[in-house]
């Protein structure tokens, strides 16, 4: 097999952008722990499931989603339940499943961090960016993104 080494500008990109995959959450979830005790998934959970006007979400869904195991996210979804965020209902469509539902006090929680995490996301990530290199940085996200599969 021939190896396609990467070019100086290549290996310089692709460290760059390692770097950020790395750091920048790093950061943006030091900051939401801090600010709010919720982790970046316990964030994204809450996030995902308040955009539905029922507040659920299937937990095979949300799995593929956050690109987690079913088993990862079960476990983690019963932490988030222990501590009064999230419930746990039987899934209709998938016996051996379950829908995730967003509580009252799991929305509260989220209503109370979005506006530090979205100042964290701001001071850190968009703030650094022109309008046209997020419109870049958009357009190539989303292409990567839908080709990774």
């Amino acid at each position: 097999m021939d190896t396609a080494w990467l070019s100086d500008d290549e290996d310089k990109a692709w460290r760059a952008f390692r770097r950020l995959l790395t750091a920048l959450p790093a950061r943006i979830g030091r900051d939401l722990a801090a600010d709010s005790r919720l982790s970046s998934a316990d964030y994204e959970v809450l996030s995902t499931l308040s955009e539905k006007p029922d507040r659920r979400r299937a937990l095979k869904d949300l799995a593929a989603k956050m690109e987690w195991s079913r088993s990862r996210l079960s476990h983690h979804a019963s932490r988030m339940e222990a501590r009064g965020l999230i419930e746990k209902e039987p899934d209709p469509q998938d016996a051996r499943g379950c829908v995730l539902r967003l509580t009252d006090n799991g929305f509260r929680v989220l209503e109370e961090a979005a506006p530090h995490h979205l100042a964290s996301v701001r001071s850190r990530f968009l703030d650094h960016l022109s309008p046209e290199e997020l419109a870049v940085l958009g357009t190539l996200s989303a292409r990567v993104a839908d080709l990774a599969d």
